[in-house]
């Protein structure tokens, strides 16, 4: 009976694989496949991991689940998986692996690689992101946009396009739980900050006389009643040295928080210091604990080097709307050698992610960006070497299970910014990064002259009509914040 089932267990094996996959010649080694999916870890709902094979005029590809379950694609020089087949396939793989055999025809030879795995985790992905993509310019800014991605399929739908009115759209974010919740900014002469929440949309002025500028760097609390911003006198410059292009850098920034409820600015002289530089608040999951990063002034651009910002934290009151007198440092950033951007707490409380590059703010144009985390339990900091690269890695944020994230990495020709996502376990270890997926990823990054920028995880689809938005941008009204100082 045992050898019944070992030869039936042969004879369903090679009526799996294709004549070009039982004939091919033997590789002995690992497929060189972009993007790299060799070996990553993955959620069940993912859209289909499609690849090419460097070099190869055509491909074989066959999946496996441990069941038995199978799909296949071939005949092209870029997989294209069947979105049913592939969906079960990794439902019939959650808690092990897909088991991945890439054949590839070079001048007329097929050539069988060596097998890889892709883990599929337990572990659920939120619906899927925002973020904006724009064209890498300097001194004009042109097409840009803010998007939605279904990560489940490859559907994006644009949220708004400068194309719907004359200036630029940055500095988005929406409410962890809520993605009818969302704020963004909106820069050039129809200036304004959109603000969408309760189902209403409006047009707000958030610059006022006691403060330095309009809101940029959002953050929400988790009563959904406040969200944190900074606001920031922000200016550009260009490098001489050919490794090196472009800094973006401040001139001045404080930190205040908006209380949605009055329609308030609320700031405290400190966060607010002559001749600091505060930036990028974000609260704490329990809502107790604004962080925040800052900087002595220097002198720009001749000690713009020497500007390195160090992470610090103050209590919030949410009862009240009160930022506390106390500002704590966190994170020294004469311990790094270097300048900490972008802080982002778990929303477990646990850990604190962050970037580090040299010195500055800006840290997506710094080559040598990684990066971090901090365990907020023991106060222990490390690289997460797992995810960095030898380019820049950098602007980041978590899934509400705390168990994926999202960051912006330039790994790929140091130029175009593309966006990876990894898995994050309970032990505090990320998995090896994947790309997100797009149909015939050479074709569509290669096609594509836009680089992604400050992605998010949404819960679910973001309901923003964006013909009202435009008609509120060009619009002259404006809704005035009103102002106070914390007790």
């Amino acid at each position: 009976m045992n050898r019944f089932l070992c030869l039936l267990t042969v004879l369903m094996t090679l009526a799996a694989c294709s004549p070009r996959e039982r004939d091919a010649a033997p590789a002995g080694i690992l497929p060189d496949i972009w993007p790299d999916y060799v070996g990553v870890t993955v959620p069940a709902t993912i859209a289909p991991l499609d690849f090419t094979l460097d070099g190869a005029d055509a491909l074989d590809v066959r999946l496996t689940a441990p069941d038995g379950t199978s799909l296949r694609s071939g005949g092209k020089a870029s997989t294209r998986f069947s979105g049913k087949g592939w969906k079960k396939l990794l439902h019939a793989s959650i808690g092990d692996s897909v088991t991945v055999t890439v054949s590839g025809l070079f001048d007329g030879a097929w050539r069988r690689f060596e097998p890889f795995s892709i883990y599929v985790s337990e572990d659920g992905i939120d619906y899927g992101l925002t973020y904006r993509m724009l064209e890498p310019g300097y001194q004009i800014y042109s097409f840009m946009g803010i998007y939605e991605r279904e990560l489940g399929s490859f559907r994006q739908r644009a949220l708004l396009e400068n194309t719907q009115f004359a200036g630029c759209v940055n500095c988005h974010a929406s409410f962890r739980d809520d993605p009818s919740a969302l704020t963004l900014h909106i820069r050039g002469a129809h200036g304004a900050t959109l603000l969408q929440k309760d189902g209403r949309l409006a047009a707000y002025d958030t610059k006022t006389d006691s403060t330095l500028g309009t809101c940029v760097y959002p953050y929400w609390h988790p009563s959904g009643r406040y969200i944190a911003y900074s606001t920031n006198n922000t200016h550009q410059g260009f490098h001489a040295q050919p490794d090196k292009i472009i800094e973006v850098f401040d001139l001045d920034s404080d930190i205040q928080v908006y209380d949605v409820a009055n329609n308030q600015i609320i700031t405290a002289p400190q966060v607010k210091r002559p001749g600091i530089w505060e930036t990028f608040p974000v609260f704490s999951p329990d809502g107790g604990t604004l962080y925040f990063t800052s900087a002595v002034q220097v002198e720009i651009p001749g000690e713009l080097s020497q500007s390195r910002y160090s992470l610090y934290k103050v209590s919030f009151d949410p009862e009240t709307g009160t930022i506390g007198k106390d500002v704590e440092t966190v994170l020294d950033a004469a311990d790094f050698n270097g300048s900490i951007c972008f802080p982002r707490p778990s929303y477990d409380g646990k850990y604190l992610m962050f970037t580090l590059c040299d010195y500055g703010t800006f840290s997506i144009w710094h080559h040598e960006a990684d990066l971090w985390l901090l365990d907020l339990a023991t106060g222990e900091t490390r690289p997460i070497s797992e995810v960095n690269s030898d380019d820049t890695d950098s602007f980041h944020n978590w899934g509400t299970n705390n168990r994926w994230f999202v960051f912006s990495s330039r790994r790929d020709d140091g130029l175009f910014t593309r966006l990876y996502i990894a898995h994050f376990d309970g032990d505090g270890v990320a998995s090896k990064p994947f790309m997100l997926p797009q149909r015939d990823p050479k074709k569509y990054y290669g096609d594509l002259f836009l680089s992604y920028n400050v992605p998010d995880f949404v819960t679910g689809p973001v309901p923003f009509d964006k013909i009202h938005a435009q008609k509120a941008i060009n619009s002259p009204e404006r809704i005035p914040f009103g102002f106070r100082w914390s007790e």
